[in-house]
C-alpha cells in the first residue's frame, strides 16, 4: 500500500520531463533569449534554421545546475551548492560555475573514468593489465586531466610510451589489446584517437598501418606480474622496412634509429592530420550533448558524413587555436546557448535532436546513479574482487566514479550499464532503461536500507521547523532545484494524513524522488 502511494506522490509532484509542452514550463524553461551567443550557436541555430526546426528554449538556473555538475564531475550539487547557485543574482554565475567545477578534483576522477572505459583499463580477462598496473594506469591518467596536459601530448605519451607497466604505466596500452598482434594494435588505435574502426577498411590499409606497431618486444622480470614494453631494434634492423605508408596514403621514409610509433604519433597529432582533431572534438560534443555531430562518435567513415560539417570544422578550428587544450573546448561548449537549452523540444520534427535543438534526456551514469544515492543518504557501497591475486578491497568512502579496475563491479553498477571494457567501443556503455532497473529502485532492499537507515536524511528532518522545510531541503538534496508551491501543497497534505506517522512521509517523499524521471536522468 505505501509503495503506490509513494508511486502516486512521485506522479504528482515530479513534472513530466517526457512530453514535448508548448507552454513555458517553469520548472524547466526559462524566458531567457537564445540570440546566439557565440560562433556554436551561430552555426547550430544557421543549421536549424535551414532544417525549419525551432530550438528549445533556455533551461532553467536549476535545471543548468544539476545538468553541468553531472557532465563535468559526475556528481550532485549538495542542497547548500544548490541553494547558494540559485540564490546568486550574478549575470555572469554559469560561466563562473563551469570555471569551478573544471577547476575540482571531481573533474579528473570522472574524466579518468571515461578514459579508462576507452583504454580497456581493466585487471582481468580478457585484457589481463593485473591489479598493480591498473592502479598505476588510473593515477596517470587522473594526473593527467588534473594537470591539464596537452590532448597531443598526452596521446603521444601513450603511443610512444616504453617501460614497465608499473613504472611507465602508459605501455599498459599495448597490452589492453585483446592480442599483441601488430593489427590488433592498429585496430586499437585507429578507434581510441580516430574514432574510425579500422576492420572496416580495406585489408592492404589496415596492413600498411600495423608496420608502425610490428616492432613492439615484451619480456618478462622477476617481479610479479611485471612486464617491459620496449622498441625492439634488433628485430626492426634485421628485417624492418625503409619506408611505411601512413593511413591517408603518404608514404614514409623510417630511419633505422628512431621508434616507427614516433614516425605515426607525429603525423596523427599533426594540425594537417585528417582525423585526430575531428576524433577528439566529436566525442567531446557527444559525452556533453548526448550525441556526435559524426554518430557513432567512434564510427567516422566517408559514407557517415557529419550532421553539421561547420560545426565539426569550427571545433576543430577552436582546438587547434587553444593548442590542444580540452579543457579550452569543454568551457567553449558548456557556455553556449546550446548547451544550456532546455530538454522540451519545441519542435515535431523527428530530426530535432539530430541537429541540437534541445538538451537530450539521458540516463544518468551507472557510476553517476550510485554516488549520487550514496551522497544523498550519506551511505556507501562495498567493492572487492577475489580474481586475480592479490585480492583487491576498495575503501568504502571511495566514490564509484573514481574506480580504476573494470573487473572490480557490483550488481548495480552491471544492472545499470557500466562497461565491460573489452573492446574500447563508447557503446559498451548502456544507458537503456530497462525493467530490472525500475524494480531495483522500486522495490530492492539495497534501496530501501539506504533511505531507512540514512542518519542524514533523519539530521535533515531534525533541522526542520515544518513539513514544508522539510520538503524543501529534501528538494535541494535530490533535485537541485526548490519545490513548487503545489508540490510543497501536496507534501503537507501527506504528511498530515492519517495514512503516515513519523518520518514515514519523509522516506516516502525521498523514494518517491529517486523513483522520477528528473532524478534518473539528465536533463
Amino acid at each position: 500500500m505505501k509503495r503506490r502511494l509513494g508511486i502516486a506522490i512521485c506522479l504528482v509532484l515530479v513534472p513530466n520531463l517526457l512530453a514535448a509542452e508548448r507552454t513555458l514550463d517553469p520548472t524547466f524553461e526559462s524566458e531567457g533569449s537564445i540570440s546566439p551567443r557565440g560562433k556554436i550557436d551561430r552555426t547550430v541555430f544557421a543549421r536549424l534554421r535551414q532544417e525549419r526546426i525551432a530550438p528549445a528554449r533556455l533551461c532553467t538556473d536549476a535545471v543548468f545546475l544539476r545538468r553541468v555538475y553531472v557532465d563535468v564531475i559526475g556528481t550532485l550539487p549538495t542542497a547548500e551548492e544548490a541553494q547558494r547557485f540559485l540564490t546568486d543574482a550574478n549575470p555572469n554565475k554559469r560561466r563562473d560555475l563551469i570555471d569551478a567545477l573544471l577547476a575540482r578534483d571531481e573533474f579528473a576522477e570522472y574524466w579518468a573514468l571515461k578514459w579508462c572505459d576507452l583504454l580497456r583499463v581493466k585487471a582481468e580477462f580478457p585484457v589481463n593489465l593485473w591489479p598493480n598496473a591498473v592502479q598505476a594506469y588510473h593515477r596517470w591518467l587522473k594526473t593527467s586531466l588534473q594537470a591539464n596536459l596537452r590532448y597531443d601530448q598526452f596521446v603521444r605519451a601513450i603511443l610512444c610510451s616504453s617501460g614497465s607497466n608499473f613504472r611507465d604505466p602508459q605501455v599498459n596500452f599495448y597490452r589492453s589489446a585483446q592480442t599483441k598482434q601488430p593489427e590488433a594494435l592498429a585496430r586499437a588505435v585507429a578507434l581510441t584517437f580516430m574514432g574510425t574502426r579500422a576492420e572496416k577498411w580495406p585489408p592492404e590499409k589496415l596492413a600498411e598501418m600495423s608496420v608502425f606497431f610490428s616492432y613492439l618486444g615484451y619480456k618478462k622480470t622477476a617481479e610479479w606480474k611485471e612486464e617491459i614494453v620496449y622498441f625492439d631494434m634488433q628485430k626492426y634492423l634485421a628485417e624492418g622496412p625503409q619506408t611505411a605508408v601512413l593511413p591517408d596514403g603518404t608514404t614514409v621514409t623510417l630511419r633505422p634509429d628512431q621508434d616507427p610509433r614516433e614516425v605515426f604519433a607525429d603525423w596523427l597529432i599533426s594540425p594537417r592530420n585528417p582525423y585526430f582533431a575531428k576524433c577528439i572534438v566529436n566525442r567531446v560534443w557527444s559525452w556533453l550533448l548526448g550525441r556526435g555531430i559524426i554518430h557513432e562518435p567512434d564510427d567516422i567513415r566517408p559514407d557517415n558524413p557529419p550532421v553539421n560539417p561547420k560545426l565539426l570544422e569550427l571545433l576543430e578550428q577552436e582546438l587547434f587555436a587553444a593548442r590542444y587544450d580540452l579543457k579550452a573546448l569543454f568551457r567553449l561548449i558548456l557556455n553556449s546557448k546550446v548547451y544550456q537549452l532546455s530538454s522540451i523540444p519545441q519542435s515535431d520534427n523527428p530530426d530535432a535532436g539530430r541537429y541540437f535543438a534541445y538538451y537530450p534526456l539521458r540516463r544518468l551514469d551507472a557510476e553517476v546513479l550510485v554516488d549520487a544515492l550514496c551522497q544523498i543518504t550519506g551511505t556507501t557501497e562495498e567493492y572487492s574482487s577475489a580474481i586475480p591475486e592479490p585480492f583487491t578491497f576498495i575503501p568504502p568512502h571511495q566514490r564509484s566514479i573514481a574506480l580504476a579496475d573494470g573487473s572490480i563491479t557490483s550488481t548495480f553498477l552491471e544492472m545499470f550499464g557500466r562497461p565491460p571494457r573489452d573492446t574500447g567501443l563508447e557503446s559498451e556503455r548502456s544507458t537503456r532503461p530497462s525493467a530490472a532497473q525500475r524494480l531495483h529502485l522500486l522495490n530492492s532492499s539495497h534501496i530501501q536500507r539506504k533511505i531507512q537507515e540514512s542518519e542524514r536524511l533523519r539530521e535533515l528532518v531534525r533541522g526542520s521547523a515544518s513539513p514544508q522545510e522539510t520538503a524543501t531541503r529534501i528538494y535541494l538534496t535530490i533535485l537541485a532545484r526548490l519545490p513548487t508551491q503545489r508540490e510543497l501543497q501536496v507534501f503537507e497534505r501527506y504528511s498530515k494524513s492519517d495514512i503516515v506517522q513519523g518520518q514515514e512521509a519523509l522516506i516516502d517523499l525521498v523514494w518517491a524522488l529517486i523513483n522520477s524521471v528528473e532524478f534518473l536522468y539528465r536533463h
